[in-house]
């Protein structure tokens, strides 16, 4: 099935690069004048532009912004790069450039070297992870328990925002809904789509006026508003991302913590149906420091799912909050959530058990020396006493 030929229109590509770094960054270090002389930017500030019906009320965590120095871009002009960093430990660089388009070429633009730095092409990921290399060196010190590079967990989004379109959005989308959906899904060649997978990716359009119109994805969504008038969308598009990346982070870690508990069980042979050896104790570090480190651990999940909740909630029913609830479904957030309880309840019990079993051979060995203390000596005593009469 063919489609149309498509127009040329205005239109901002915005690309989120989210990373998370470490438990947290401590944002009094991040003040320093020489701290922007460094990374060659300035200091932004963060207002939350909300929607007509948002209430003034509403909270979202508030990072240091960095601007970073623009660059030239083929077919966009400028790009212009920033930075937010969070006091919880996540950092988000934010790609952002103008263009006319034809439709069928905005597919591959986020794949190709568009942006021109120090006589080298960059695609926007290869772009954003220069700059994060630039501004994780500059902010190191700042970052507590930090990541290693290697190991860092991420989040990518790429928004087309349309600000001229020949026809109202809703119509102009189902005259050209294989190339959005493509553009959506992240399909290349618009014409291998079924026709199933179009109506999916369409399904739940959001307009708060009649001229507007956003669509979301995993990766990607579309928004059309030619008053420019999306700042609060893309701040909710982030915040679920960033929500997301926390998850994944949080149930990552878990994963290690359980393997590594199945390795200290293994190793000491504490398992169901094996005779029992007397070897309870866990590798390395006992088992109540393990432990610790466990609630530690459990503390912080708790507080990450609390504020998860509590984001749901104070958006509420409002427009922005839809999106968010919709971007939440899509993320799967709810089934991440579940896995990350799902796994602290498993390694609470693994170690609550090897804790109590500890404590219960430390309470045998303080029995036995009573016994040998207040029986055992004195019986020893009389019998000597004895034999010497």
């Amino acid at each position: 099935m063919g489609t149309k030929e498509s127009p040329s229109l205005l239109t901002e590509l915005i690309y989120f690069s989210i990373k998370d770094v470490g438990r947290a960054i401590d944002m009094k270090k991040l003040e320093s004048p020489a701290l922007y002389a460094r990374l060659s930017g300035k200091k932004l500030g963060s207002p939350l532009p909300i929607r007509k019906d948002t209430p003034t009320s509403l909270a979202l965590p508030q990072p240091v912004w960095f601007a970073f120095e623009e660059v030239e871009a083929e077919g966009l002009g400028k790009v212009y790069p920033s930075a937010k960093v969070y006091n919880d430990g996540a950092v988000t660089i934010l790609l952002r450039g103008k263009g006319y388009f034809k439709l069928d070429e905005l597919g591959p633009l986020s794949h190709s070297p568009l942006i021109k730095s120090q006589n080298y092409s960059y695609t926007f990921e290869d772009f954003a992870n220069r700059l994060f290399g630039r501004l994780l060196d500059a902010i190191g010190d700042a970052i507590i328990d930090g990541i290693e590079r290697s190991n860092l967990q991420e989040e990518h989004y790429l928004a087309y925002c349309f600000l001229e379109y020949p026809e109202p959005p809703g119509a102009f989308v189902q005259n050209y809904r294989h190339i959005f959906a493509s553009l959506l899904i992240g399909e290349p060649d618009s014409t291998l789509l079924h026709e199933t997978q179009i109506q999916a990716a369409l399904a739940r359009p959001f307009s708060y006026r009649s001229d507007d119109l956003a669509i979301f994805d995993m990766d990607h969504c579309i928004i059309f508003d030619a008053q420019h008038d999306y700042e609060d969308i893309l701040l909710i598009i982030e915040h679920a991302n960033y929500r997301l990346l926390e998850l994944r982070a949080l149930d990552r870690l878990l994963d290690l913590r359980l393997d590594e508990a199945e390795r200290d069980l293994t190793v000491y042979g504490i398992e169901k149906n094996k005779k029992r050896k007397g070897k309870t104790r866990l590798r390395g570090k006992t088992p109540q420091r393990k432990f610790a480190r466990i609630q530690a651990l459990r503390f912080e999940a708790l507080f990450i799912l609390e504020n998860l909740e509590n984001s749901s909630k104070i958006i509420g029913d409002y427009f922005l909050g839809q999106i968010y609830s919709r971007l939440c479904e899509i993320f799967n957030t709810e089934g991440w959530s579940r896995s990350v309880e799902r796994r602290l309840d498993v390694l609470s019990s693994v170690y609550d058990m090897v804790k109590t079993d500890s404590a219960e051979r430390r309470t045998l060995v303080l029995e036995i020396v009573f016994i040998i203390v207040c029986i055992v000596l004195p019986l020893i005593q009389i019998w000597q006493a004895l034999i010497l009469k």
